[in-house]
């Protein structure tokens, strides 16, 4: 919420290509629509924006009324571009010249618009307009395995990475293949309004599986969620709300419902994992942020994360990750935040730890 307790508006822009990859769209967007209701902090406000009032989707529906593209962008925008396809589902042409014009329109004014403080975002092959537009140079970058070869020539100043399912760098935001769409919308709802608003949506949605993928930005909040048992999601919805609290398996027990050697055999069989080691994977992801998004010094980030000492943070972190917590934060540059900051989506957690 803002100091006058109003939501956070976020405005966002999607950018309809022709013959666009419908779950490009209909899947972030769904994201955005959830995250609206399941909290009150931020409000994603969505506009649909293309050269044409109207286009037909990869199934052969037409999508209308699309609003022209805007003058300018307001400040702390998001713009998502959808991938296309060659061939919509039902129609017999092929690409045409007035498909090429309108795609040529989109470079033009994302050169134009695309200013610092914007974020762009690309779904599948949407990345291959960014490119065009010369706005992924310098950054890393990745769209669907079928065209990342495409990518490279595209952006031969850009550090493509492949078999990933999303990238982050700065402010452009890549995605992998159509559904790799909805996990980095996932992402960005736990940037802006916190992994609990991020979890209720996946749950409504029931995209709670992680696919494999080898990208250390994957979101480790989601991880061993590929189930619908409801006691286990009861108590990792418990856990991922406030994961430095004193999580015994008999007081999470209690949120389940059952007993702890119950809910024992039920996170083994459901999660993956026992309950000891899902605490301390979410006690890590919350350590992870600390210390690439601040200065606090270990024994800090052990005390906020819910570990008994630096010593055993860091002996959990090894188990989980090759680089050890000072040299990751050493990699991420100077642009730390002070000591007293937060990274974004942990402010609010952090505070009802700390007990208000």
């Amino acid at each position: 919420m803002s100091e006058a307790g109003q939501p956070r508006i976020i405005p966002v822009f999607v950018v309809v290509p022709p013959w666009t990859l419908l779950l490009d769209i209909a899947g972030p967007m769904e994201v955005l629509r959830r995250a609206n209701l399941d909290q009150e902090a931020v409000r994603f406000t969505v506009r649909y924006v293309g050269p044409a009032p109207s286009v037909t989707s990869s199934i052969g529906l037409d999508l209308a009324p699309i609003a022209p593209l805007p003058d300018r962008l307001p400040d702390g925008a998001l713009v998502v571009i959808s991938g296309s396809v060659d061939e919509p589902l039902g129609t017999a042409r092929g690409r045409g010249a007035d498909d090429a014009a309108r795609e040529a329109e989109i470079v033009d004014w994302l050169k134009r618009s695309i200013r610092p403080g914007i974020r762009l975002v690309s779904i599948c092959s949407g990345a291959l307009l960014a490119a065009r537009a010369g706005l992924l140079d310098g950054h890393e970058c990745t769209t669907h395995h079928a065209t990342i070869g495409e990518l490279m020539r595209l952006a031969p100043g850009a550090r493509v990475r492949e078999n990933r399912l999303y990238v982050e760098d700065g402010e452009r935001l890549t995605s992998a293949g159509v559904t790799a769409g909805i996990d980095l919308m996932l992402h960005l709802v736990a940037r802006e309004a916190g992994h609990a608003a991020a979890l209720a949506v996946a749950r409504d949605l029931v995209v709670y599986l992680r696919r494999a993928g080898g990208d250390p930005q994957l979101s480790p909040w989601l991880e061993g969620r590929n189930h619908i048992h409801p006691a286990v999601h009861r108590v990792q919805d418990a856990v991922g709300a406030d994961p430095a609290r004193n999580w015994s398996v008999a007081a999470l027990a209690r949120v389940a419902g059952t007993s702890p050697r119950n809910l024992s055999r039920l996170f083994n069989q459901h999660a993956g994992m026992s309950v000891t080691e899902y605490v301390n994977r979410m006690r890590i992801a919350m350590a992870r942020e600390l210390v690439i998004g601040s200065r606090l010094d270990m024994e800090t980030v052990a005390e906020r994360t819910g570990f008994s000492s630096a010593r055993q943070l860091r002996r959990v972190w090894n188990r989980l990750h090759e680089t050890p917590p000072t040299r990751l934060r050493a990699s991420f540059g100077p642009g730390l935040r002070r000591e007293d900051d937060e990274p974004p989506g942990t402010r609010a957690r952090l505070r009802a730890m700390r007990g208000g």
